[in-house]
Parts: C-alpha cells; structure tokens; sequence
C-alpha cells in the first residue's frame, strides 16, 4: 500500500492564512508553528537590531528589521528571522508585505523549538538563495556563529562568544561585543 503525502504548502497557502498569533513559517513546503519565544531570546534579538539600528542611524548603508515580518525565498519557503538587514543596494526587495528575496544578512536566535530547523534546512537554503551572512545565536551557550555563506555554507567562518568583540564586513567600523548581545533586561 503506497503512503498518500500532503501536498506541500505553498506561499499562496502562506498568503490566504489569517493573521498571527500564532505565527507559522514555511520550510520546504512544511508548514512549522512554535510558541513566542522566551524573554532571554527576545533580549538578544533586540539587543542586535539595536547595534545595527544604531549603527544605521549613523551610516546610511541600509535597513535593519526584525521579526515578525515575512522572507519570501521561494514558493515553499517564507521564513520570520528574528533580524534581516538589506543593503541600500538591494533595497528594492522591500516590499509591503515583507522581503522578497534573499537580504544580506539574516540573524536566527535558537529556541529549542525551531533550532534544527534554522542550522539544518533553512540555512542551507539561505544559502542557495543568496543571502551573504547568517548569524545563528545561541541563548544556551552564549555564542555567535558567523556563516559568510558565498563561502561555506555548511560551516561557520567563526564562532564568537560573550567575550568576544567581531566586526562583519557588511557594518565597516562596527564592533559587535557579545556582551551586549548577551546582556539580559533583568540583570541576570
């Protein structure tokens, strides 16, 4: 007896869903729903869109945004990334609704949920659709793994940690401290 699969869900099924919460993603024609994450995640998501927030407030090279807020890839890809910065160069794929396409840098924090997901399938499809750089942060383990995808997609051009200080070539003269990526609004 052959197994009956569902047919993969597509951006136009994406598109015709309702409003979150909760909210969903579609990864490889999979549609994937995880809870809000928990505050340390939100801390650290907010602390990177503040440095490059800030940052771009003072260099005009482009527009920081943060989820939730859709990535059209593909037809069977929509991802929400926690931060996705897109180069005043290719500002273009700024739309209403969301990025249609693949911006220069995407940053993913873990969450148990969906950690899987963000270092297996969806980074290499980041990959394949021409993102530069992708920042997977862990919570758990305090540090950055820095992809420079173009390059190697499978691993990180390095991996920095909450004492570390890093610089990506997409923010000249930016100085990324991971203790300011770490730090918690409740002091913990």
């Amino acid at each position: 007896m052959s197994q009956r699969h569902a047919p993969p869900v597509t951006r136009s099924d994406y598109m015709a869903m309702r409003e979150g919460p909760p909210y969903y993603q579609v990864v490889e024609g999979d549609l994937v729903m995880s809870p809000s994450p928990e505050t340390y995640h939100q801390d650290i998501a907010g602390n990177i869109y503040f440095l490059i927030r800030s940052y771009l407030d003072r260099h005009a090279v482009g527009t920081v945004l943060f989820a939730p807020l859709d990535l059209f890839l593909d037809d069977v890809d929509v991802y929400q990334p926690d931060s996705m910065f897109v180069s005043t160069a290719r500002r273009s794929i700024i739309t209403d609704h969301g990025l249609e396409g693949a911006p220069d840098l995407v940053v993913e924090v873990l969450s148990p949920g969906t950690a899987r997901l963000d270092q297996g399938a969806k980074r290499t499809i980041y990959a394949r659709a021409g993102v530069r750089e992708l920042w997977l942060v862990d919570p758990r383990t305090k540090t950055v793994a820095v992809f420079r995808l173009p390059e190697n997609a499978e691993t990180p051009a390095a991996t920095y940690g909450v004492d570390a200080v890093f610089e990506s070539p997409l923010f000249p003269s930016l100085k990324f401290g991971g203790a300011s990526i770490f730090k918690s609004s409740r002091g913990s």
